[in-house]
Protein backbone atom coordinates (compact mmCIF):
# COMPACT_ATOMS: atom_id res chain seq x y z
CA UNK A 1 0.00 0.00 0.00
CA UNK A 2 2.84 2.39 0.85
CA UNK A 3 4.54 1.60 -2.43
CA UNK A 4 1.34 2.26 -4.35
CA UNK A 5 0.68 5.52 -2.49
CA UNK A 6 4.24 6.65 -3.16
CA UNK A 7 3.90 5.78 -6.85
CA UNK A 8 0.64 7.73 -7.12
CA UNK A 9 2.19 10.72 -5.34
CA UNK A 10 5.23 10.70 -7.61
CA UNK A 11 3.05 10.48 -10.73
CA UNK A 12 1.01 13.50 -9.58
CA UNK A 13 4.16 15.46 -8.75
CA UNK A 14 5.62 14.71 -12.19
CA UNK A 15 2.42 15.55 -14.07
CA UNK A 16 1.56 18.48 -11.77
CA UNK A 17 3.18 21.23 -13.90
CA UNK A 18 1.41 19.98 -17.03
CA UNK A 19 -1.93 19.76 -15.24
CA UNK A 20 -1.45 23.29 -13.87
CA UNK A 21 -0.64 24.59 -17.35
CA UNK A 22 -3.74 22.91 -18.80
CA UNK A 23 -5.85 24.37 -16.01
CA UNK A 24 -4.52 27.90 -16.68
CA UNK A 25 -4.70 27.75 -20.47
CA UNK A 26 -7.84 25.63 -21.04
CA UNK A 27 -9.99 25.20 -17.96
CA UNK A 28 -9.77 28.70 -16.43
CA UNK A 29 -10.77 30.58 -19.64
CA UNK A 30 -13.81 28.33 -20.05
CA UNK A 31 -14.91 28.84 -16.44
CA UNK A 32 -14.28 32.59 -16.62
CA UNK A 33 -16.17 32.88 -19.92
CA UNK A 34 -19.12 31.05 -18.35
CA UNK A 35 -19.01 33.46 -15.39
CA UNK A 36 -19.04 36.50 -17.72
CA UNK A 37 -21.98 34.97 -19.62
CA UNK A 38 -24.02 35.22 -16.41
CA UNK A 39 -23.42 38.99 -16.14
CA UNK A 40 -24.34 42.16 -18.01
CA UNK A 41 -20.68 43.05 -18.63
CA UNK A 42 -20.32 45.51 -21.49
CA UNK A 43 -18.42 48.67 -22.35
CA UNK A 44 -20.89 50.51 -20.10
CA UNK A 45 -20.59 48.03 -17.22
CA UNK A 46 -16.90 47.13 -17.28
CA UNK A 47 -16.32 47.16 -13.53
CA UNK A 48 -19.82 47.56 -12.10
CA UNK A 49 -21.41 44.57 -13.88
CA UNK A 50 -24.04 42.53 -12.07
CA UNK A 51 -25.16 38.90 -12.22
CA UNK A 52 -28.23 38.46 -14.42
CA UNK A 53 -28.39 34.66 -14.47
CA UNK A 54 -29.37 33.00 -17.73
CA UNK A 55 -30.81 36.11 -19.39
CA UNK A 56 -28.10 36.16 -22.07
CA UNK A 57 -28.80 32.52 -22.93
CA UNK A 58 -32.54 33.22 -23.06
CA UNK A 59 -31.97 36.15 -25.39
CA UNK A 60 -29.76 34.07 -27.71
CA UNK A 61 -31.97 30.98 -27.88
CA UNK A 62 -35.52 32.29 -27.52
CA UNK A 63 -35.53 35.90 -28.76
CA UNK A 64 -35.92 35.33 -32.49
CA UNK A 65 -34.80 38.79 -33.60
CA UNK A 66 -31.55 38.60 -31.61
CA UNK A 67 -29.73 37.25 -34.67
CA UNK A 68 -28.21 34.17 -33.05
CA UNK A 69 -30.68 31.59 -34.40
CA UNK A 70 -30.39 32.96 -37.94
CA UNK A 71 -26.59 32.86 -37.63
CA UNK A 72 -26.80 29.27 -36.34
CA UNK A 73 -29.03 28.20 -39.25
CA UNK A 74 -26.69 29.95 -41.69
CA UNK A 75 -23.74 28.11 -40.12
CA UNK A 76 -25.47 24.72 -40.43
CA UNK A 77 -26.32 25.47 -44.09
CA UNK A 78 -22.78 26.72 -44.68
CA UNK A 79 -21.29 23.53 -43.22
CA UNK A 80 -23.64 21.21 -45.12
CA UNK A 81 -23.13 22.90 -48.51
CA UNK A 82 -19.36 23.11 -48.16
CA UNK A 83 -19.00 19.50 -47.03
CA UNK A 84 -21.26 18.14 -49.78
CA UNK A 85 -19.37 20.00 -52.51
CA UNK A 86 -15.99 19.13 -51.01
CA UNK A 87 -16.70 15.41 -50.85
CA UNK A 88 -18.12 15.17 -54.38
CA UNK A 89 -15.48 17.42 -55.98
CA UNK A 90 -12.59 15.81 -54.10
CA UNK A 91 -13.74 12.31 -55.05
CA UNK A 92 -14.11 13.19 -58.74
CA UNK A 93 -10.77 15.01 -58.94
CA UNK A 94 -8.94 12.30 -56.98
CA UNK A 95 -10.48 9.66 -59.26
CA UNK A 96 -9.29 11.64 -62.30
CA UNK A 97 -5.79 11.85 -60.83
CA UNK A 98 -5.74 8.06 -60.45
CA UNK A 99 -6.66 7.29 -64.06
CA UNK A 100 -4.14 4.86 -65.49
CA UNK A 101 -1.51 6.28 -67.87
CA UNK A 102 -2.29 9.88 -66.79
CA UNK A 103 0.72 11.97 -67.75
CA UNK A 104 2.22 14.63 -65.42
CA UNK A 105 0.21 13.23 -62.51
CA UNK A 106 2.74 14.40 -59.91
CA UNK A 107 2.75 17.92 -61.35
CA UNK A 108 -1.05 18.14 -61.11
CA UNK A 109 -0.97 16.96 -57.49
CA UNK A 110 1.70 19.52 -56.63
CA UNK A 111 -0.28 22.36 -58.23
CA UNK A 112 -3.41 21.31 -56.34
CA UNK A 113 -1.57 21.71 -53.04
CA UNK A 114 -0.74 25.40 -53.61
CA UNK A 115 -4.05 26.87 -52.34
CA UNK A 116 -3.82 24.78 -49.17
CA UNK A 117 -0.16 25.66 -48.61
CA UNK A 118 -0.64 29.43 -49.02
CA UNK A 119 -1.47 31.53 -45.93
CA UNK A 120 -5.24 31.77 -45.67
CA UNK A 121 -5.22 35.52 -44.95
CA UNK A 122 -3.31 36.21 -48.17
CA UNK A 123 -5.55 33.98 -50.29
CA UNK A 124 -8.77 35.49 -48.93
CA UNK A 125 -7.67 39.09 -49.51
CA UNK A 126 -6.43 38.21 -53.01
CA UNK A 127 -9.87 36.81 -53.82
CA UNK A 128 -11.57 39.86 -52.32
CA UNK A 129 -9.47 42.47 -54.13
CA UNK A 130 -8.52 40.60 -57.28
CA UNK A 131 -11.70 38.68 -58.12
CA UNK A 132 -14.73 40.10 -56.29
CA UNK A 133 -13.81 43.80 -56.26
CA UNK A 134 -16.68 45.84 -57.73
CA UNK A 135 -14.40 48.24 -59.66
CA UNK A 136 -11.42 46.30 -60.99
CA UNK A 137 -12.10 42.68 -59.98
CA UNK A 138 -11.64 39.89 -62.50
CA UNK A 139 -15.31 38.89 -62.47
CA UNK A 140 -16.51 42.39 -63.34
CA UNK A 141 -13.87 42.67 -66.07
CA UNK A 142 -15.36 39.53 -67.61
CA UNK A 143 -18.86 40.97 -67.21
CA UNK A 144 -17.82 44.15 -69.05
CA UNK A 145 -16.14 42.12 -71.79
CA UNK A 146 -19.41 40.23 -72.30
CA UNK A 147 -21.38 43.47 -72.37
CA UNK A 148 -23.10 42.74 -69.06
CA UNK A 149 -23.70 45.04 -66.14
CA UNK A 150 -21.13 44.83 -63.32
CA UNK A 151 -22.13 43.61 -59.88
CA UNK A 152 -21.20 44.14 -56.24
CA UNK A 153 -20.51 40.48 -55.55
CA UNK A 154 -20.25 40.75 -51.76
CA UNK A 155 -23.08 43.20 -51.12
CA UNK A 156 -26.01 40.81 -50.55
CA UNK A 157 -26.36 37.83 -48.23
CA UNK A 158 -26.97 35.30 -51.02
CA UNK A 159 -24.08 36.41 -53.25
CA UNK A 160 -21.77 36.73 -50.23
CA UNK A 161 -22.65 33.17 -49.19
CA UNK A 162 -21.75 31.88 -52.66
CA UNK A 163 -18.50 33.88 -52.80
CA UNK A 164 -17.46 32.74 -49.31
CA UNK A 165 -18.22 29.14 -50.30
CA UNK A 166 -16.03 29.43 -53.40
CA UNK A 167 -13.11 30.83 -51.38
CA UNK A 168 -13.52 28.23 -48.63
CA UNK A 169 -13.49 25.46 -51.25
CA UNK A 170 -10.35 26.96 -52.77
CA UNK A 171 -8.66 26.77 -49.36
CA UNK A 172 -10.00 23.44 -48.08
CA UNK A 173 -10.48 21.27 -51.17
CA UNK A 174 -6.77 20.37 -51.66
CA UNK A 175 -6.65 18.73 -48.23
CA UNK A 176 -9.67 16.56 -49.01
CA UNK A 177 -8.28 15.71 -52.45
CA UNK A 178 -5.02 14.58 -50.84
CA UNK A 179 -6.86 12.34 -48.36
CA UNK A 180 -9.11 10.98 -51.12
CA UNK A 181 -6.14 10.32 -53.38
CA UNK A 182 -4.33 8.34 -50.67
CA UNK A 183 -7.49 6.36 -49.91
CA UNK A 184 -8.02 5.45 -53.56
CA UNK A 185 -4.42 4.31 -53.94
CA UNK A 186 -4.80 1.98 -50.96
CA UNK A 187 -7.45 -0.14 -52.73
CA UNK A 188 -6.16 -3.38 -54.18
CA UNK A 189 -6.48 -3.25 -57.98
CA UNK A 190 -7.44 -6.95 -58.07
CA UNK A 191 -10.90 -6.00 -56.77
CA UNK A 192 -11.53 -3.84 -59.83
CA UNK A 193 -10.11 -6.45 -62.18
CA UNK A 194 -12.48 -9.08 -60.81
CA UNK A 195 -15.42 -6.67 -61.00
CA UNK A 196 -14.62 -5.80 -64.62
CA UNK A 197 -14.46 -9.50 -65.52
CA UNK A 198 -17.90 -9.90 -63.93
CA UNK A 199 -19.24 -7.08 -66.10
CA UNK A 200 -19.65 -4.45 -63.34
CA UNK A 201 -20.12 -0.88 -64.56
CA UNK A 202 -18.18 2.13 -63.21
CA UNK A 203 -21.09 3.10 -60.96
CA UNK A 204 -21.33 -0.42 -59.56
CA UNK A 205 -17.57 -0.56 -58.93
CA UNK A 206 -17.76 2.80 -57.21
CA UNK A 207 -20.74 1.82 -55.06
CA UNK A 208 -19.63 -1.66 -54.00
CA UNK A 209 -15.82 -1.39 -54.00
CA UNK A 210 -14.55 2.20 -53.91
CA UNK A 211 -16.86 3.85 -51.40
CA UNK A 212 -16.82 1.03 -48.78
CA UNK A 213 -13.03 0.76 -49.09
CA UNK A 214 -12.24 4.47 -48.64
CA UNK A 215 -14.85 5.19 -45.97
CA UNK A 216 -12.70 4.20 -42.93
CA UNK A 217 -9.80 6.26 -44.29
CA UNK A 218 -11.62 9.48 -45.10
CA UNK A 219 -14.01 9.42 -42.10
CA UNK A 220 -11.55 11.14 -39.69
CA UNK A 221 -10.71 13.77 -42.31
CA UNK A 222 -14.42 14.42 -42.89
CA UNK A 223 -15.03 14.87 -39.15
CA UNK A 224 -12.09 17.28 -38.83
CA UNK A 225 -13.27 19.25 -41.87
CA UNK A 226 -16.83 19.44 -40.52
CA UNK A 227 -15.57 20.95 -37.26
CA UNK A 228 -13.25 23.33 -39.12
CA UNK A 229 -16.01 24.48 -41.47
CA UNK A 230 -18.52 24.87 -38.65
CA UNK A 231 -16.04 27.08 -36.77
CA UNK A 232 -15.04 29.03 -39.89
CA UNK A 233 -14.27 32.66 -39.13
CA UNK A 234 -11.59 34.18 -41.33
CA UNK A 235 -13.23 33.58 -44.73
CA UNK A 236 -16.57 35.17 -43.80
CA UNK A 237 -15.06 37.95 -41.69
CA UNK A 238 -12.34 39.05 -44.10
CA UNK A 239 -14.60 38.92 -47.15
CA UNK A 240 -17.67 40.67 -45.74
CA UNK A 241 -17.38 41.87 -42.13
CA UNK A 242 -13.87 43.31 -41.72
CA UNK A 243 -13.93 46.65 -39.91
CA UNK A 244 -13.36 49.51 -42.34
CA UNK A 245 -14.03 47.27 -45.34
CA UNK A 246 -17.61 46.05 -44.85
CA UNK A 247 -19.35 45.12 -48.08
CA UNK A 248 -22.99 45.57 -47.09
CA UNK A 249 -23.74 41.89 -46.59
CA UNK A 250 -25.15 40.76 -43.27
CA UNK A 251 -24.21 37.09 -43.72
CA UNK A 252 -22.95 35.78 -40.36
CA UNK A 253 -21.74 32.49 -39.02
CA UNK A 254 -22.04 31.99 -35.27
CA UNK A 255 -18.37 32.87 -34.78
CA UNK A 256 -18.54 36.15 -36.70
CA UNK A 257 -21.78 36.91 -34.83
CA UNK A 258 -20.04 36.29 -31.48
CA UNK A 259 -17.09 38.42 -32.59
CA UNK A 260 -19.36 41.32 -33.60
CA UNK A 261 -21.14 41.27 -30.24
CA UNK A 262 -17.84 41.16 -28.35
CA UNK A 263 -15.67 43.65 -30.25
CA UNK A 264 -18.09 45.83 -32.21
CA UNK A 265 -21.07 46.31 -29.90
CA UNK A 266 -18.90 45.45 -26.83
CA UNK A 267 -21.57 43.29 -25.21
CA UNK A 268 -19.22 40.86 -23.50
CA UNK A 269 -21.79 39.05 -21.38
CA UNK A 270 -23.98 38.19 -24.37
CA UNK A 271 -20.97 37.27 -26.53
CA UNK A 272 -19.66 34.99 -23.76
CA UNK A 273 -23.04 33.23 -23.63
CA UNK A 274 -22.83 32.63 -27.38
CA UNK A 275 -19.30 31.28 -26.96
CA UNK A 276 -20.44 28.82 -24.30
CA UNK A 277 -23.33 27.68 -26.53
CA UNK A 278 -20.85 27.09 -29.38
CA UNK A 279 -18.59 25.19 -26.96
CA UNK A 280 -21.49 22.95 -25.85
CA UNK A 281 -22.53 22.32 -29.47
CA UNK A 282 -18.99 21.26 -30.36
CA UNK A 283 -18.88 18.96 -27.33
CA UNK A 284 -22.15 17.34 -28.41
CA UNK A 285 -20.90 16.88 -31.98
CA UNK A 286 -17.60 15.44 -30.73
CA UNK A 287 -19.35 13.02 -28.39
CA UNK A 288 -21.76 12.01 -31.16
CA UNK A 289 -18.96 11.17 -33.57
CA UNK A 290 -16.92 9.40 -30.91
CA UNK A 291 -19.85 7.26 -29.74
CA UNK A 292 -20.83 6.59 -33.36
CA UNK A 293 -17.30 5.41 -34.17
CA UNK A 294 -17.19 3.11 -31.12
CA UNK A 295 -20.60 1.65 -32.03
CA UNK A 296 -19.37 0.84 -35.56
CA UNK A 297 -16.36 -1.00 -34.11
Amino acid sequence: MKKRARSVLVSYLVSGPSLLLIALIVVFPIIYTFFISLTNMSVYHWFDFTLIGLDNYWRALFVFDSGFLSALLATVLWTAVNMAIQLVAAFLLASALNVKKLRLRKLYKTLLMFPWAMPGYVSILLWKTGVFNSEFGLLNQWMEALGRETMRWLSTDASAFVCCTVVNLWLALPFMIMIMDGALQSIDSSYYESAILDGASWLERTRYITLPSIRPIIAPAVIITVFTTFKQFDVVYLLTQQMGARTGSNFHTILTYAYENAFVTNNYGYSSAISIIIFVLMLIFSARFKLGGEAER
